[in-house]
Protein backbone atom coordinates (compact mmCIF):
# COMPACT_ATOMS: atom_id res chain seq x y z
CA UNK A 1 0.00 0.00 0.00
CA UNK A 2 1.66 2.96 -0.69
CA UNK A 3 2.40 4.51 2.48
CA UNK A 4 1.74 8.21 1.86
CA UNK A 5 -2.12 7.63 0.88
CA UNK A 6 -2.51 6.78 4.29
CA UNK A 7 -4.02 9.63 6.88
CA UNK A 8 -2.13 8.67 9.97
CA UNK A 9 -3.38 8.57 13.64
CA UNK A 10 -1.35 11.64 15.61
CA UNK A 11 2.05 10.54 16.44
CA UNK A 12 1.90 7.31 14.60
CA UNK A 13 3.07 7.91 11.37
CA UNK A 14 7.03 6.52 11.89
CA UNK A 15 5.50 3.13 13.15
CA UNK A 16 3.08 2.84 10.10
CA UNK A 17 6.10 3.59 8.05
CA UNK A 18 8.10 1.05 9.56
CA UNK A 19 5.43 -1.56 9.60
CA UNK A 20 5.42 -0.72 5.76
CA UNK A 21 9.05 -1.30 5.41
CA UNK A 22 8.40 -4.24 7.36
CA UNK A 23 5.92 -5.86 5.04
CA UNK A 24 7.39 -5.60 2.19
CA UNK A 25 10.55 -7.43 3.94
CA UNK A 26 8.39 -9.87 4.44
CA UNK A 27 7.32 -10.59 1.04
CA UNK A 28 10.34 -11.86 -0.46
CA UNK A 29 10.61 -14.43 2.89
CA UNK A 30 14.61 -15.61 3.04
CA UNK A 31 15.30 -14.42 -0.87
CA UNK A 32 15.44 -10.53 0.77
CA UNK A 33 15.20 -7.35 -0.85
CA UNK A 34 16.96 -4.69 -1.91
CA UNK A 35 16.98 -1.24 -0.27
CA UNK A 36 16.36 0.58 -3.56
CA UNK A 37 13.18 -1.62 -3.49
CA UNK A 38 11.96 -0.67 -0.37
CA UNK A 39 12.19 2.66 -1.08
CA UNK A 40 10.28 2.15 -4.72
CA UNK A 41 7.52 -0.28 -2.69
CA UNK A 42 6.94 2.17 0.12
CA UNK A 43 7.19 5.62 -1.62
CA UNK A 44 9.44 6.96 1.07
CA UNK A 45 13.09 8.57 -0.07
CA UNK A 46 16.07 7.14 1.06
CA UNK A 47 17.57 8.09 3.94
CA UNK A 48 14.01 7.52 5.72
CA UNK A 49 13.95 4.01 4.75
CA UNK A 50 17.48 3.42 5.95
CA UNK A 51 17.21 5.08 8.74
CA UNK A 52 13.87 2.65 9.93
CA UNK A 53 15.75 -0.25 8.46
CA UNK A 54 18.60 0.34 10.89
CA UNK A 55 16.11 0.30 13.68
CA UNK A 56 14.34 -2.61 12.68
CA UNK A 57 17.64 -4.37 12.71
CA UNK A 58 18.69 -2.95 15.99
CA UNK A 59 15.76 -4.63 17.30
CA UNK A 60 16.33 -7.85 15.62
CA UNK A 61 13.46 -7.93 13.34
CA UNK A 62 14.91 -7.55 10.14
CA UNK A 63 18.50 -9.03 9.24
CA UNK A 64 20.71 -8.08 6.43
CA UNK A 65 22.71 -10.25 4.09
CA UNK A 66 26.59 -9.68 4.44
CA UNK A 67 27.16 -10.98 0.90
CA UNK A 68 24.16 -10.11 -0.55
CA UNK A 69 23.05 -6.50 1.29
CA UNK A 70 19.52 -7.76 0.69
CA UNK A 71 17.24 -7.37 3.96
CA UNK A 72 15.21 -10.13 5.19
CA UNK A 73 12.85 -10.62 8.23
CA UNK A 74 14.97 -11.40 11.31
CA UNK A 75 14.45 -14.28 13.84
CA UNK A 76 12.80 -11.65 16.81
CA UNK A 77 9.83 -11.72 14.74
CA UNK A 78 9.52 -15.49 14.03
CA UNK A 79 9.95 -15.48 18.35
CA UNK A 80 7.00 -12.59 19.11
CA UNK A 81 4.93 -14.57 16.49
CA UNK A 82 4.62 -17.73 18.69
CA UNK A 83 3.44 -15.37 21.34
CA UNK A 84 -0.30 -16.16 19.75
CA UNK A 85 0.14 -19.80 18.47
CA UNK A 86 -3.30 -20.37 18.02
CA UNK A 87 -3.86 -16.91 15.90
CA UNK A 88 -5.80 -18.01 12.91
CA UNK A 89 -8.12 -20.49 14.18
CA UNK A 90 -9.51 -20.90 10.20
CA UNK A 91 -6.72 -22.86 10.19
CA UNK A 92 -7.49 -25.86 12.50
CA UNK A 93 -11.35 -26.05 11.09
CA UNK A 94 -9.98 -26.48 7.77
CA UNK A 95 -7.16 -28.69 8.43
CA UNK A 96 -8.68 -31.96 7.89
CA UNK A 97 -10.24 -31.32 4.87
CA UNK A 98 -6.96 -29.95 3.46
CA UNK A 99 -5.35 -33.59 3.78
CA UNK A 100 -9.02 -35.09 2.19
CA UNK A 101 -8.35 -32.74 -0.63
CA UNK A 102 -4.99 -33.44 -1.21
CA UNK A 103 -5.20 -36.60 -1.32
CA UNK A 104 -8.09 -36.50 -3.83
CA UNK A 105 -6.61 -34.43 -6.02
CA UNK A 106 -3.00 -35.52 -5.95
CA UNK A 107 -2.18 -32.12 -5.73
CA UNK A 108 -0.53 -29.44 -3.39
CA UNK A 109 -3.46 -27.48 -1.39
CA UNK A 110 -3.03 -24.14 0.41
CA UNK A 111 -5.04 -22.17 2.63
CA UNK A 112 -4.69 -18.60 2.49
CA UNK A 113 -6.10 -15.32 4.64
CA UNK A 114 -6.21 -12.18 4.01
CA UNK A 115 -4.53 -9.12 6.21
CA UNK A 116 -5.52 -5.77 5.96
CA UNK A 117 -4.25 -5.45 1.79
CA UNK A 118 -2.38 -8.56 2.01
CA UNK A 119 -2.80 -12.61 1.33
CA UNK A 120 -0.70 -14.97 3.32
CA UNK A 121 -0.25 -18.38 2.93
CA UNK A 122 -0.80 -20.03 6.73
CA UNK A 123 -0.93 -23.83 5.70
CA UNK A 124 0.24 -26.40 2.74
CA UNK A 125 -0.29 -29.82 2.16
CA UNK A 126 1.12 -32.09 -0.66
CA UNK A 127 -0.64 -34.65 -2.23
CA UNK A 128 0.82 -38.32 -3.71
CA UNK A 129 1.12 -37.16 -7.48
CA UNK A 130 5.04 -37.33 -8.33
CA UNK A 131 4.99 -33.86 -9.35
CA UNK A 132 4.64 -31.23 -6.31
CA UNK A 133 4.02 -27.42 -7.06
CA UNK A 134 5.15 -26.03 -4.05
CA UNK A 135 4.95 -22.24 -5.25
CA UNK A 136 4.50 -20.78 -2.28
CA UNK A 137 5.81 -20.57 1.39
CA UNK A 138 3.55 -20.70 3.95
CA UNK A 139 3.89 -17.29 5.59
CA UNK A 140 4.87 -15.33 2.53
CA UNK A 141 2.71 -12.22 2.40
CA UNK A 142 1.63 -10.72 -1.23
CA UNK A 143 -0.57 -7.97 -1.76
CA UNK A 144 -4.08 -9.05 -2.70
CA UNK A 145 -4.51 -10.06 -6.17
CA UNK A 146 -1.23 -11.51 -6.81
CA UNK A 147 -1.80 -15.27 -6.76
CA UNK A 148 -5.05 -16.66 -7.11
CA UNK A 149 -6.22 -16.53 -3.76
CA UNK A 150 -6.21 -12.98 -3.83
CA UNK A 151 -7.93 -12.93 -6.35
CA UNK A 152 -10.66 -14.85 -5.69
CA UNK A 153 -10.83 -12.86 -2.05
CA UNK A 154 -11.16 -9.90 -3.58
CA UNK A 155 -13.48 -10.93 -5.90
CA UNK A 156 -16.06 -11.88 -2.84
CA UNK A 157 -16.34 -8.81 -1.32
CA UNK A 158 -18.39 -5.68 -2.51
CA UNK A 159 -17.14 -3.83 -6.20
CA UNK A 160 -16.07 -0.54 -4.21
CA UNK A 161 -14.34 -2.13 -1.26
CA UNK A 162 -11.71 -4.64 -3.67
CA UNK A 163 -11.12 -1.46 -6.11
CA UNK A 164 -10.34 0.34 -3.21
CA UNK A 165 -7.87 -2.27 -2.01
CA UNK A 166 -6.53 -2.74 -5.76
CA UNK A 167 -6.01 1.12 -5.99
CA UNK A 168 -4.35 1.33 -2.51
CA UNK A 169 -1.97 -1.39 -4.02
CA UNK A 170 -1.42 -0.28 -7.29
CA UNK A 171 2.50 0.86 -6.29
CA UNK A 172 3.34 -2.74 -4.76
CA UNK A 173 1.41 -4.42 -8.15
CA UNK A 174 3.40 -2.19 -10.32
CA UNK A 175 6.64 -3.44 -8.44
CA UNK A 176 5.41 -7.26 -9.31
CA UNK A 177 4.46 -6.54 -12.97
CA UNK A 178 1.04 -6.23 -12.55
CA UNK A 179 -1.59 -3.41 -13.31
CA UNK A 180 -4.45 -2.40 -11.72
CA UNK A 181 -6.95 -2.51 -14.79
CA UNK A 182 -5.52 -6.01 -15.57
CA UNK A 183 -6.05 -7.39 -11.74
CA UNK A 184 -9.48 -5.62 -11.99
CA UNK A 185 -10.21 -7.78 -14.89
CA UNK A 186 -9.00 -11.07 -13.33
CA UNK A 187 -11.43 -10.00 -10.57
CA UNK A 188 -14.28 -9.96 -12.33
CA UNK A 189 -13.74 -13.19 -14.04
CA UNK A 190 -13.64 -14.90 -10.82
CA UNK A 191 -16.74 -13.12 -9.56
CA UNK A 192 -18.44 -14.32 -12.27
CA UNK A 193 -17.33 -17.83 -12.45
CA UNK A 194 -16.89 -18.03 -8.70
CA UNK A 195 -13.30 -19.38 -8.65
CA UNK A 196 -9.72 -17.58 -9.66
CA UNK A 197 -7.52 -19.72 -12.48
CA UNK A 198 -4.18 -18.84 -13.66
CA UNK A 199 -3.33 -21.21 -16.47
CA UNK A 200 0.26 -20.07 -16.02
CA UNK A 201 1.31 -19.86 -12.46
CA UNK A 202 4.39 -18.24 -10.79
CA UNK A 203 6.58 -21.28 -11.20
CA UNK A 204 7.05 -22.28 -15.30
CA UNK A 205 4.50 -24.90 -16.81
CA UNK A 206 2.22 -25.24 -13.28
CA UNK A 207 -1.29 -23.62 -12.58
CA UNK A 208 -2.94 -22.57 -9.92
CA UNK A 209 -7.22 -22.63 -9.08
CA UNK A 210 -8.47 -21.38 -5.72
CA UNK A 211 -12.25 -20.99 -4.20
CA UNK A 212 -13.45 -18.78 -1.40
CA UNK A 213 -14.65 -20.23 2.12
CA UNK A 214 -17.70 -17.77 2.92
CA UNK A 215 -19.03 -16.98 6.30
CA UNK A 216 -22.88 -16.86 6.58
CA UNK A 217 -22.62 -13.00 5.34
CA UNK A 218 -21.08 -14.47 2.10
CA UNK A 219 -17.46 -12.90 3.07
CA UNK A 220 -14.38 -14.75 2.07
CA UNK A 221 -12.83 -16.39 5.85
CA UNK A 222 -10.00 -17.64 3.73
CA UNK A 223 -9.39 -19.35 0.24
CA UNK A 224 -8.24 -22.96 -0.62
CA UNK A 225 -6.11 -23.69 -3.50
CA UNK A 226 -4.95 -26.32 -5.80
CA UNK A 227 -1.36 -25.77 -7.54
CA UNK A 228 -0.24 -28.00 -9.50
CA UNK A 229 1.50 -29.30 -13.50
CA UNK A 230 -0.57 -26.92 -15.73
CA UNK A 231 -1.68 -29.94 -17.59
CA UNK A 232 -3.05 -31.15 -14.42
CA UNK A 233 -5.58 -28.01 -14.70
CA UNK A 234 -6.64 -28.00 -17.82
CA UNK A 235 -9.91 -29.16 -19.80
CA UNK A 236 -12.29 -31.47 -18.18
CA UNK A 237 -9.95 -32.04 -14.90
CA UNK A 238 -10.13 -28.55 -14.19
CA UNK A 239 -13.85 -28.74 -13.68
CA UNK A 240 -13.21 -31.71 -11.61
CA UNK A 241 -10.96 -30.02 -9.61
CA UNK A 242 -13.20 -27.12 -8.63
CA UNK A 243 -16.25 -29.15 -8.44
CA UNK A 244 -13.83 -30.85 -5.15
CA UNK A 245 -12.53 -27.45 -3.86
CA UNK A 246 -16.62 -26.15 -3.92
CA UNK A 247 -17.08 -29.17 -1.56
CA UNK A 248 -14.02 -28.64 0.88
CA UNK A 249 -15.05 -25.03 1.05
CA UNK A 250 -18.34 -25.35 2.20
CA UNK A 251 -17.68 -28.50 4.49
CA UNK A 252 -15.00 -26.01 5.95
CA UNK A 253 -17.46 -23.45 6.22
CA UNK A 254 -20.19 -25.72 7.65
CA UNK A 255 -18.14 -26.90 10.08
CA UNK A 256 -16.79 -23.51 11.44
CA UNK A 257 -20.37 -22.87 11.80
CA UNK A 258 -21.01 -25.31 13.78
CA UNK A 259 -18.15 -25.53 16.03
CA UNK A 260 -19.30 -21.63 16.66
CA UNK A 261 -22.56 -22.94 17.39
CA UNK A 262 -21.36 -24.93 19.77
CA UNK A 263 -19.48 -22.56 21.63
CA UNK A 264 -22.50 -20.52 22.18
CA UNK A 265 -24.49 -22.93 24.13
Amino acid sequence: MDVKSKTPTQGAQSLRRALAVLRLVAETQEHGIRLVDLVAGTGLNRPTVHRLLQVLREEGVVEQDEDTRRYRVGAELALLGMARGNRFPIRGVAEPFLHELAAKVGDTVFLTIRQGADSIAIDRVTGRYPIQVLATETGVRRPLGVGVAGVVMLASMPSAEAMALISGNARRLARLGLTVARLQARVAEARATGYAWAPSGVVPNTSAVSVPVLDEHGEALAAVTVAAMADRLANDRLDEVVAALQDTVRRIARRRKEMAARRMR
